[in-house]
């Protein structure tokens, strides 16, 4: 799904290889927040090779007896790479166990404390990615597209991973609304939404850049403030000003998680997201009978802390943090046509 979209830079040139190794590809979450030492949630901070979230999830459960139910995460972390990642345990009224004996092949517990609080999906504040290419086909181009990448930016895209193995996930969610399944299955029915949404919305970026507005303001846009969920709505009289600022990177352009609820846009941006709606009209009904109330996400990502250096003469090692929700294919895919 992601081979269809259109590229910030164009597409690239160069060939290359990642996740050779676990080691290629390393994520380490960060919560962005302090724990309280205290609480009915036992917090378990591991590293994991080679293991999936949900299967360490379940271990750790069968570990100290609790159900699987009660052990929650950030998020889900690739397997073939080596990534730490913090769980949650609701463990009320109970001492933090001894997990000193607690084997798992790859895995290998970091850090214990516990939290007044569940951890949810999505409660973090970002991951700090270390990533290997090998084998570049021509090494020339990968800086300079580095340097604009620093600058600019690349489409805040959601990665292949949204939309389940071999987009399973969109695919269930095209053939829930037109009624030929019923979903109910609350997890399925998250990751379908999700997808659908996720779907739309690389779309309408997509759309910004094939018409050459991905950093031109429309009138009627709804921007966002950088490193803040405040936004608010573009006017004709203030675009000059805007297109300034948005150079500065003080603000953002911003696309729809699509819901029931109305876009927000106006003028010329509204004319624009609705006419990139019509295809996707089939889950009008379903976002209204599920109630998704419609959210906006920058359309532009931008890594911060991007740095790289050569390892030899056709491998690189990269390193950027990426807010939580954003992903770092969506980086990969600006500098190489790339292979596991």
């Amino acid at each position: 799904m992601l081979a269809e979209l259109n590229y910030f830079y164009g597409k690239p040139t160069v060939h290359g290889l990642y996740k050779q190794q676990y080691e290629d590809f390393i994520v380490i979450e960060e919560l962005g927040f302090d724990l309280t030492g205290e609480g009915e949630h036992i917090l378990v901070y591991l590293e994991k090779k080679d293991c999936n979230t949900i299967y360490v999830a379940e271990q750790l459960a069968k570990y100290v007896g609790i159900s699987a139910k009660n052990v929650s995460y950030a998020g889900l972390k690739d397997r073939q790479a080596v990534t730490q990642q913090w769980f949650s345990l609701h463990m009320p009224g109970k001492e933090t166990p001894d997990f000193s004996q607690f084997d798992l092949a790859g895995c290998r517990i970091l850090q214990i404390n516990r939290h007044n609080k569940k951890l949810k999906i999505g409660a973090l504040k970002g991951n700090r990615f270390k990533i290997i290419l090998r084998n570049l086909s021509d090494k020339q181009t990968i800086e300079p597209k580095l340097n604009l990448i620093k600058q600019y930016g690349v489409p805040n895209y959601f990665g292949e991973q949204r939309f389940g193995r071999e987009q399973n996930n969109i695919t269930q969610a095209i053939k829930w609304a037109s009624g030929e399944i019923s979903v109910k299955d609350r997890k399925k029915r998250s990751f379908y939404l999700s997808a659908a949404r996720s779907a739309i919305f690389n779309e309408i970026v997509s759309q910004r850049i094939e018409q050459n507005i991905q950093q031109t303001i429309l009138d009627g846009d709804i921007l966002q403030l950088s490193k803040s969920n405040s936004w608010f709505v573009s006017s004709s009289d203030e675009l000059p000003l805007l297109q300034q600022r948005l150079q500065n990177s003080e603000i953002n352009i911003t696309a729809p998680m699509v819901g029931d609820s109305p876009l927000g846009t106006t003028s010329v941006a509204l004319e624009f997201e609705t006419n990139c709606l019509k295809r996707w009209s089939c889950f009008e009904e379903l976002f209204k009978k599920e109630r998704m109330a419609t959210i906006r996400r920058s359309i532009l990502l931008r890594p911060e802390q991007l740095e790289w250096q050569w390892i030899s003469e056709n491998d690189i090692e990269i390193s950027f943090y990426l807010p939580s929700g954003c992903y770092a294919t969506s980086v990969l895919r600006e500098l190489i046509i790339g292979k596991e």
